[in-house]
Parts: C-alpha cells; sequence; structure tokens
C-alpha cells in the first residue's frame, strides 16, 4: 500500500511538471506573438537554464561512462547472453543513430529558422592550431581533475575511460570506488532532476526569444520536428524493430506491443520508461522467455538500448544546428554519431538526462551550438515519451530475440500468452512480502546505468527474491552457469514470488 502511494504521487508530480511546461510554451507563444519586442528581452531566462544544464554536463558524463564500462565488462562475463545482447545493443543503437541523421538531413528541420548569434567566435584553424595533432594533444587534461572543469567533453571522455578501463583492471579492489562513484550520479541526477523543475520557466524564456525574433516561422518549424519525429519513432519500431522481430521469432511485434498495453500507458504518464522496468522483467518471465536471459538482457538493455533517445539526439541536434545559421558538415556529423553512441548511455530514466547528453554532444563538437539548446527545452517534454516509449519497445524486443537466439524462450508459451489464453495475472505485481530488495540484492541490477549494478536511488522499483534467484541462482550461481541447466521456455509458475 505504501509502495502504491509512493509511485501515485511520483506520477502526480511528473503531471504537475508536464502541466506547467505546456503552460510556459504557451504563455511563451502568446508573448512572443503580441509582444515581441518584450519576447526578445526574455532570452537570458533561456541563456540561464541552459546554462544550468552545461554545468551538469561533465559529471554526468564521467559517471555514466564509468560505470557504463564496467556494466559492459560485467555483462560481457555472463557467457553468450550477455555477449549477443551487447552486440545486438551497440548495433541497434548506432542504426538508430544513423536513422536520425538520415531523416534530419531529409526533412533539413530548422532550416531559414536563423536564430540570434550566441556570440561564439570560431576556432582558428586546423592548420594554424596544430591540425590533426593539435586536436590529439586536446583531448588530454593538463591535470586528471581538470577534466571536469575545463569544458572540454572530449577530455572527460578521456579520462572517465581510463579510470573505467582502470577499475576493471582493479578487480575486487575496484568495487569500493566504483560503489562511491554510483553513489555520486545519484547525486548528480538528483540535482539534475531539481533542475528540470525550472524547465517550465527556462521554455517560457526560450520560446518566447525565438517566437519573438522569428515569429510563426519558430511555431512552424518545432512543429515538424515533433511530428518527424514521432513519425520517425513510429516507423522504427513498426517496420525496423517489427521486420528483425518476425524474421527472427516468427512473433508480430504488434501483438508484442498489446501485450504490454499497461506499461505504455504507463510509461506516457510518467514519461519515462524506468518505471516500467519491473513490469517488463515480469512480463518477459511470463511470455516464456528464461530468467537468466531476461535477468541479464533486460536491465542491460535499459542503459545500451537506448534507440528513441539515439534518434532524438541525433534530430535535435541537425535542428539546433540548422536554426542557427550554421548546418554541421558530413564529418561533423560522423564524428558527433560516435560521440552520442557512447555518451548516451545511461540518458534512459532519468529526468534531464537526455538534455545534458545533447549539450554534452554539442558541446564537443560544435560550442556554438550550446545556446541552441534552450530552443529544444519548450517541445523536449513532448518529445519524451516517444523516446520512452521506443527505448522500452526495443528492450522488449531485445529480450525476446535473445531469448530465440539463445533456445532460452518457449514458443508455445510466447503463441499462448499473446493469444491471450494465458493473461498476465497483475496480482502478482502486489503480492505481500516479495518487494523489499536487501543490500546484496540492491547491487545486481541498476535501473539507471543499465546492467548489474546498484538499483540504490531509484526506488520505488525494487527487485524480488524470484528475480535475485532468476540472475544469481539460488545456490548462488551466475545466471549464465544456470543457463546449461535452465530447460527452454523456464517461465516462472503463478505462485513464485515477484516484482512489486
Amino acid at each position: 500500500m505504501t509502495n502504491g502511494v509512493r509511485a501515485r504521487r511520483r506520477i502526480d508530480r511528473s503531471h504537475w511538471l508536464y502541466i506547467a511546461v505546456i503552460v510556459a510554451v504557451a504563455a511563451g507563444i502568446v508573448v512572443g506573438l503580441t509582444a515581441p519586442e518584450v519576447a526578445v528581452q526574455l532570452k537570458p531566462i533561456g541563456t540561464a537554464f541552459v546554462s544550468l544544464i552545461s554545468m551538469m554536463i561533465a559529471p554526468v558524463i564521467f559517471c555514466t561512462i564509468v560505470l557504463g564500462v564496467g556494466s559492459i565488462a560485467k555483462a560481457a562475463t555472463v557467457g553468450k547472453v550477455g555477449g549477443l545482447a551487447l552486440g545486438y545493443f551497440i548495433a541497434m543503437s548506432t542504426f538508430a543513430l544513423a536513422i536520425g541523421l538520415v531523416v534530419g538531413n531529409l526533412i533539413h528541420p530548422g532550416e531559414g529558422l536563423m536564430v540570434g548569434s550566441t556570440g561564439y567566435e570560431a576556432p582558428a584553424a586546423a592548420e594554424e592550431a596544430g591540425g590533426t595533432a593539435g586536436f590529439l594533444l586536446g583531448i588530454i587534461p593538463e591535470t586528471l581533475v581538470s577534466s571536469l572543469t575545463s569544458g572540454s567533453i572530449l577530455q572527460t571522455l578521456f579520462v572517465a575511460l581510463l579510470v573505467g578501463f582502470a577499475l576493471q583492471r582493479m578487480g575486487d579492489r575496484g568495487k569500493t570506488i566504483l560503489e562511491g562513484v554510483r553513489n555520486l550520479q545519484v547525486l548528480v541526477f538528483r540535482i539534475l532532476a531539481m533542475i528540470m523543475w525550472v524547465a517550465p520557466i527556462g521554455a517560457f524564456g526560450a520560446i518566447a526569444a525565438v517566437v519573438g525574433e522569428t515569429g510563426v516561422a519558430a511555431i512552424v518549424a518545432l512543429g515538424t520536428l515533433m511530428v518527424a519525429f514521432y513519425i520517425t519513432c513510429i516507423l522504427f519500431v513498426a517496420v525496423v524493430l517489427g521486420t528483425i522481430l518476425k524474421l527472427v521469432t516468427g512473433v508480430n511485434i504488434f501483438r508484442v506491443m498489446r501485450y504490454l498495453g499497461r506499461e505504455y500507458l504507463l510509461i506516457v504518464s510518467t514519461s519515462s520508461s524506468e518505471v516500467a522496468l519491473p513490469r517488463l522483467i515480469a512480463k518477459m518471465e511470463h511470455l516464456g522467455v528464461s530468467k537468466p536471459v531476461v535477468g541479464i538482457t533486460v536491465p542491460t538493455g535499459y542503459s545500451f538500448n537506448l534507440d528513441g533517445t539515439a534518434i532524438y539526439l541525433t534530430m535535435a541536434s541537425l535542428f539546433i544546428a540548422n536554426a542557427m545559421g550554421t548546418p554541421l558538415s558530413v564529418g561533423e556529423q560522423v564524428s558527433l554519431l560516435l560521440f552520442m553512441m557512447i555518451a548516451s548511455k545511461g540518458a534512459a530514466g532519468v529526468t534531464g538526462a537526455g538534455i545534458a547528453t545533447l549539450a554534452g554532444g554539442l558541446q564537443a563538437h560544435r560550442p556554438d551550438l550550446v545556446d541552441g539548446v534552450g530552443v529544444i527545452v519548450g517541445i523536449d517534454r513532448f518529445m519524451s515519451e516517444a523516446r520512452a516509449l521506443t527505448n522500452f519497445t526495443g528492450n522488449a524486443v531485445a529480450t525476446i530475440l535473445v531469448g530465440t537466439w539463445t533456445k532460452q524462450i518457449d514458443k508455445d508459451r510466447v503463441e499462448t500468452v499473446l493469444s491471450g489464453r494465458a493473461p498476465f495475472d497483475e496480482a502478482t505485481m502486489n503480492a505481500d512480502g516479495h518487494g523489499a530488495s536487501s543490500d546484496s540484492g540492491a547491487r545486481l541490477l541498476d535501473g539507471r546505468t543499465g546492467g548489474l549494478g546498484s538499483l540504490e536511488g531509484t526506488s520505488p522499483d525494487r527487485i524480488s527474491t524470484g528475480s535475485l534467484h532468476a540472475m544469481v541462482g539460488t545456490d548462488g550461481r551466475r545466471a549464465d552457469e544456470h543457463l546449461a541447466d535452465a530447460p527452454a521456455g523456464d517461465a516462472r509458475t503463478d505462485d513464485e514470488p515477484r516484482l512489486r
């Protein structure tokens, strides 16, 4: 009962923020159209919000990459399942980023908008700055700590990778440090969540200034970006994911989506796929995918399989560049894709992480475009549902695919469940005595960073004893050690301890 009240309260707070953003955007449009001279003077409000987001870029990137590298190492050691899952996640995320770039180059979002200059002065030419050698030397910071304060995202990324790989080599001795970084990430995301509560104010200032400066053209451009993004996500799910799922498993993706209908409603109401994590684990087990596969694939996918976020990052980047009259070259787009492929890990389920990652990518490649993030803030909240739904669907599909590739799925059970002959028992999500996580169990999964980590700070999502057994086993063995003994389609029984 208490957990239900907490979940309801969190959803209510999210609704208030959502409503506030809508009101702020509408007010900004009205002010921009009726009093353009006044509206232009409100630009510092949007700039201030972007500065708050920029302040969080370095710590977000550092914590995400350090923990992400550790998650890759752990997931890769869980045998065939981890290897297949990671390979698929990386391939699909890269493909989604590429799709975002292709669509962005086809529709040219923001072109002709000509948002005001940021006053940024372009750096010297590569030859004057030392060419390739100068660029590579510039990635190396003066000190290990200065990378977090210099404002260079590439330096932050470089140091984060060094720290992550070094902690891998330290083995058990590095666990304490990793736990410290994990706690630091909780703090960073908590601050980021606090900043996002002033998003309505930032959105009001940014939208008012843009509309006041460019008129109705800004509304049309932002609307075009939103529509194009939604269409791209729909086509990605229905065509790309649907085709892969059909060819590999013979399962129709629309039947899977109907089966996950309640989860979609929950995600739409919160604009986050994280709240549906425990339900996705429960439903994939009920569908007939073996517990070890579900226990490894789903939480890892929540960090490394962010298809919707990937599409958003590239399309938003192109929009900002076009709107400010300085389009990205092909080389800049490719390098941006590579950066986003790494930096986007961990951006799911955390309010504001998508905006911070977007700002980080632009800061690393085109610092003159960072101020343009303020233009996106006004519609980011409206695009977050599509991101979350696409991310969620991608992880559901990935779980079924990995189960099929490893022969750890009961195909007869899948057909029975999807046809409605074995409906999911909602009462099992509220079974008394199986919601609280123990200290040891809380470290097995990380709802924010993916992989096998910690769920600290992700209340009310908790892992039940049944799911812990699925990943570690009742005898203490790792999930991959149970794979050899687990029969295909190892599905839960109705009286088994489940997730809350």
